[in-house]
């Protein structure tokens, strides 16, 4: 690893980012432009179908963002020439070869520019259906590294997976790379392309038998699950990404490459401002739940530790491997970026918070009436909660009986009802549960050495900073994370 100045090694550099519109690559993009103006060029990769609606996108799912306020003030009325300037919006698919970029003398620009290429772009949708994940999560990164390849002034590709490739593994997981054809549950003739195969055969049944779209989600998707759990993964997201790691570390070449897996990303700690957060994280989906008053309960191992990490930190540790392995020829390096070895937290401090927030912030109605919370009843096996949730949306079968014909409609709508509610919930908690019982911690021994060597290599760590000792997490969560989800995800 080589260090310098990272404002050094990010001056006249040309960087694709993946993804563009998501969570992470609007922090990325962010980060970049505010720190370092006179980078050569940012390209921001948009699913779109031509120019114009790629342009829109990022007009209004990017630069809209408050999360640009400050490099919109800092720029001031240069802000518009300033982003015309360094950014070039890229109508593509990572999902077709050549990302689908249809312009020639754009995908050539590429080729001979980029130095750096950061693969963002995933589906993150933990019930996703089979075709869809499979295609971008697996098959387009495959076609992220056939595209690096083609780019002749290539220094890095950074591909960011998740910590969760990992699946239920308990302990202490190392930061090692998963072997084409190994499964985690040691079943033996996982192969990629047969899965694809399977997931073709079984749309061309369904389609030769006139299934409805919706009867083709569903099969897709119960397809996910059941060919994630044979394998041994718990659901299709962490399945597929490890099947893309696969693909990519199968064949790299000699293309530089970083696989980053963080934890559960979450609001931003300190830049370019504390809390700015979009979209559900995991932790967010129960907070939310609990300050509207809708958890009654929760599952979960009061001493498992959630493993939490902010977003900068995750962005700045990617920038600082860029040029830790920048040119490092044929080489693989894998990051965790967590916080469950350096500055752990638990579920049952996770939960105090949860409580003290919005008991000092209660959730205010439509109509103005403050929810009121308590602590919530934690039930510490699954056996536990199924049992709880089955009493809870229980109806006396006897009711469908009743003589009377409307009422008898009524009760059998209300019982449907409650049963659909009750195969969700289930499903959610299925998917939910390796992540409310977790037994595993996540070494970050590179990343801690990435740390070690930025300190002492001259990077302004107190700008890219990725150090989660320094998060007070009671603090973090009580003033900085969970007022950002109110603001920016609650608006």
């Amino acid at each position: 690893m080589e260090f310098s100045s990272m404002l050094n090694f990010l001056e006249n550099k040309a960087i694709l980012v993946t993804g563009g519109a998501g969570f992470l690559a609007k922090i990325f993009a962010e980060k970049v432009l505010r720190s370092q103006p006179k980078v050569k060029k940012v390209y921001i990769l948009l699913r779109a179908d031509d120019n114009k609606a790629a342009s829109l996108r990022f007009q209004n799912e990017v630069l809209e963002k408050d999360l640009f306020d400050v490099l919109k003030q800092k720029m001031g009325e240069n802000f518009n020439s300033f982003i015309s300037e360094k950014v070039t919006v890229v109508p593509g698919d990572i999902t077709w070869e050549d990302l689908a970029i249809k312009d020639l003398k754009l995908k050539e620009e590429l080729w001979s520019d980029v130095d750096v290429i950061v693969n963002l772009a995933a589906n993150t949708k933990f019930d996703e259906r089979y075709d869809v994940s499979l295609s971008l999560n697996t098959f387009g990164a495959k076609n992220i590294l056939d595209f690096a390849k083609k780019c002749t002034n290539l220094k890095v590709l950074i591909q960011v997976s998740t910590a969760y490739v990992s699946g239920e593994t308990n302990g202490v997981v190392k930061e090692v790379p998963y072997d084409l054809g190994e499964s985690l549950n040691g079943r033996p003739g996982l192969d990629i392309q047969l899965e694809k195969t399977l997931i073709e055969d079984k749309l061309k049944e369904l389609h030769s038998q006139g299934a409805s779209q919706d009867i083709i989600k569903l099969t897709m998707k119960d397809l996910a699950m059941e060919r994630a759990k044979y394998w041994g993964w718990p659901h299709v997201y962490v399945f597929t990404k490890a099947l893309g790691e696969m693909l990519l570390m199968q064949e790299k070449e000699d293309i530089p490459l970083v696989f980053i897996r963080p934890t559960i990303v979450t609001s931003t700690f300190k830049e370019p401002f504390p809390g700015w957060v979009e979209g559900m994280r995991t932790v967010d989906s129960i907070a939310i739940a609990y300050g509207k008053g809708r958890l009654k309960c929760m599952p979960g191992d009061p001493s498992s530790i959630v493993d939490v990490i902010p977003a900068d930190m995750v962005v700045n540790a990617i920038l600082v491997a860029a040029m830790a392995h920048a040119n490092d020829k044929g080489n693989l390096t894998i990051y965790h970026v967590g916080s469950s070895v350096k500055n752990p937290i638990n579920f049952n401090s996770v939960h105090e918070a949860i409580f003290q927030y919005f008991k000092h912030h209660p959730y205010v109605t439509n109509n103005g009436t403050p929810v009121i919370v308590g602590h919530v009843k934690v039930l510490t096996t699954m056996a536990s909660f199924k049992s709880y949730i089955s009493l809870r949306y229980r109806l006396p079968l006897k009711g469908l009986k009743v003589a009377n014909m409307v009422l008898c409609q009524s009760f059998k709508g209300m019982y449907m009802d409650k049963r659909r509610k009750l195969n969700h919930l289930r499903r959610l908690m299925d998917i939910y549960r390796p992540y409310l019982f977790y037994k595993g911690v996540y070494d970050d021994a590179n990343t801690e050495k990435l740390r070690n060597a930025s300190r002492d290599g001259g990077i302004e760590t107190d700008i890219f900073y990725f150090d989660p000792k320094v998060v007070d997490w009671k603090d973090y969560f009580m003033n900085i994370h969970f007022p950002g989800v109110v603001k920016y995800v609650l608006k």
